[in-house]
């Protein structure tokens, strides 16, 4: 039986939104404009935000630094301006809301939404593909700016057809079914050219000799799972064009008990570094959890970049079993992260939430772990649980606690955490 949904999803991306935006300020036409949207103060080595279509044209790419670009190309540099951005993401949100409901609409950035249009179809008496066009029509006639749209059964099948297709459209618009998943989708090389596969992850991947979506879609699931743990099994799903994520779903915040932490960096953090920040921030989630003898059914990461850049990324994920086991939460950020990071892009600021709190009352294995080693472990635990209390939290640590970016000390000194 066929468990996959089949919805009518658009997913629409506004063209090189920052750069266009200035462009409209400025009564200039961003296809014919070399334009860059970057913090000149930062000097040659400033990474640009948005660049223009034009110079896309040139074969620039969108994220580069100044001294990357030809010298040989002469192009007028701008600041940033997020407020600006974000007045016009909310009069192209605006427009989504005279087609469909609000909880039809799942914003994913400033400049890129998800709209559930299954419903409205008859309404409107329109094909997908006809009310996508009216839709991207609208934004260009009240805004100036002009987008791309996906067509999907799914939102991932949406937005890689929107990523990988509709700009080579005139009309800037690419449907795809789950008849066109061998043609389409499994071609597709390298693996991070697909939306949730990072070159960090696409490394990890081809070291199992899996270097296109075919070879994922055809590996063995379950060593995907003993690999990347829940997020090999969604892995080899959407490398099967498989998402029964709904957008609706998104819109209904769940009142269970959570626990969260965030940490707003003094410094920005690059590449590997913040892992040791995540996994000292599980540190203290995850004694928590023990102090009130709880466990979590879900995670949720998010990473936000340095202001200069912008956006970042947020993803939850559903444990197997409820744990609070600080190896077994600090492999699923791992990986979250690997997937998801954009390589040597600077980080400010990190956010964990445990979700969907349940009481230990018992022990539940799975059948590859050892008994006696998370017993070990547990006692471990709970020794140095009761050491930090009634010495402080700084009595005992780790030794990567003295690496310099390091700061669980001065954490823990902020809240009480030592003892004179």
């Amino acid at each position: 039986m066929d468990n996959r949904i089949n919805r009518h999803i658009l997913c629409i991306d506004l063209k090189s939104f920052f750069a266009a935006v200035e462009c409209i300020e400025r009564k200039i036409d961003p296809f014919t404009t070399p334009l860059v949207v970057a913090n000149k103060n930062q000097g040659n080595g400033a990474i640009t935000l948005a660049i223009t279509p034009y110079l896309k044209k040139l074969g620039i790419p969108s994220r580069t630094r100044l001294y990357e670009i030809p010298q040989n190309i002469t192009y007028q540099i701008v600041p940033p301006r997020m407020s600006l951005y974000i007045n016009k993401s909310k009069e192209v949100v605006n427009i989504y809301l005279d087609f469909v409901s609000e909880e039809d609409l799942h914003i994913y950035s400033i400049d890129e939404c998800f709209l559930d249009v299954t419903t409205y179809l008859n309404y409107y008496k329109l094909t997908d593909e006809q009310l996508a066009l009216k839709i991207l029509k609208t934004i260009e006639e009240k805004t100036g700016l002009t987008a791309n749209c996906g067509i999907g059964p799914n939102m991932l099948l949406a937005k890689i057809a929107m990523d990988k297709e509709a700009k080579k459209y005139k009309n800037g618009i690419a449907k795809w079914t789950y008849e066109d998943i061998p043609t389409k989708l499994w071609p597709i090389f390298p693996l991070s050219e697909v939306w949730g596969i990072g070159k960090r992850l696409e490394k990890k991947l081809n070291n199992l000799g899996i270097y296109s979506i075919k070879d994922l879609a055809h590996y063995n699931e379950q060593n995907l799972i003993k690999k990347f743990g829940v997020i090999g099994k969604e892995l080899h799903e959407h490398a099967n064009g498989i998402d029964n994520s709904l957008i609706s779903e998104f819109k209904h915040q769940p009142k269970e008990k959570s626990i969260s932490h965030s940490q707003v960096l003094l410094n920005d953090y690059y590449n590997d570094n913040i892992l040791l920040i995540i996994e000292e921030m599980l540190e203290v989630l995850t004694r928590r959890l023990r102090t009130n003898n709880l466990e979590c059914l879900t995670i949720h990461l998010a990473i936000s970049y340095s202001k200069n850049i912008g956006g970042g990324f947020a993803h939850s994920f559903k444990l197997p079993c409820a744990t609070d086991n600080l190896n077994d939460l600090y492999q699923i950020c791992k990986n979250i992260f690997d997937r998801y990071y954009e390589e040597n892009t600077p980080m400010r600021k990190v956010s964990i939430s445990l979700g969907k709190l349940v009481k230990k009352e018992s022990v539940q294995l799975n059948l590859f772990e050892q008994w006696q080693k998370k017993k070990e472990t547990d006692n471990l635990n709970n020794i140095v649980d009761i050491v930090q209390q009634k010495y402080g939290k700084n009595s005992i640590l780790k030794a990567t606690s003295l690496l310099s970016y390091s700061t669980i000390k001065e954490r823990n000194h902020k809240i009480g955490g030592h003892h004179e």
